[in-house]
């Protein structure tokens, strides 16, 4: 079965400066501007809702003008209030049946399952548009409730065409054997923003890599 090419699913970092935004510009665009880049999913814990906004307002336009989807984490209220392409809802956030409701038919609704293909399978028959599995990697970033297998990304893809996220410490050295597993988006975090080289040059090496293991398709 022919799957879609394999394409960057950017996650904002942690260390983003929620009280000025605007410093993030350089690094965001850079990495937009530089390739294949799906979406982008502003993550923001622990701060309150006007903090989200003024977030939003300043990345949102910038991510949106170069046709890329805005995603918001968690918070498919203030997705929808704040003109956001959909939202990213864990296990423990709003269900998917409220974040549809929330956001509306034509918005994007992707749901974190772990490993779990249980979970995925709900998810789907809901109407989900796209499933994550993670962590397939140890990462930094958060601490990951799963380790998911390869395994699980190749049943996925024989299983249904809902498209598949990986998420959890991948980069351009270990992404191979997911992009030839069936993973259809690959959900980055510290391999962009903190490359040595800037995220332009991670996001290059993304897609060299993506481009030389086959561009997802299998």
């Amino acid at each position: 079965m022919d799957r879609i090419p394999c394409r960057l699913y950017l996650i904002t970092p942690p260390g983003l400066d929620t009280e000025n935004p605007s410093t993030f510009a350089d690094p965001l665009l850079a990495a937009l501007d530089a390739g294949d880049v799906a979406c982008v999913q502003l993550r923001l814990k622990d701060v309150d809702d006007d903090t989200v906004r003024r977030v939003v307002d300043v990345l949102r336009p910038m991510v949106q003008d170069r046709e890329v989807a805005f995603l918001l984490n968690d918070r498919p209220d203030l997705a929808a209030e704040l003109a956001c392409d959909g939202v990213h809802i864990g296990q423990t956030d709003s269900s998917y049946e409220e974040a549809r409701k929330t956001v509306g038919a034509e918005a994007i609704v992707g749901v974190t399952c772990h490993d779990s293909r249980h979970l995925a399978l709900v998810a789907a028959e809901q109407g989900a548009d796209y499933v994550a599995f993670g962590a397939f990697f140890p990462t930094g970033t958060k601490n990951p409730k799963a380790r998911a297998e390869l395994e699980t990304l190749r049943w996925w893809s024989e299983m249904t065409t809902v498209p598949v996220v990986a998420i959890g410490g991948i980069t351009p050295e270990n992404c191979p054997p997911l992009i030839e597993a069936g993973a259809e988006y690959l959900a980055v975090i510290a391999s962009v923003w903190d490359h040595q080289n800037g995220p332009a040059a991670a996001v290059r090496d993304f897609e060299a890599v993506i481009a030389e293991t086959g561009g997802g398709q299998n």
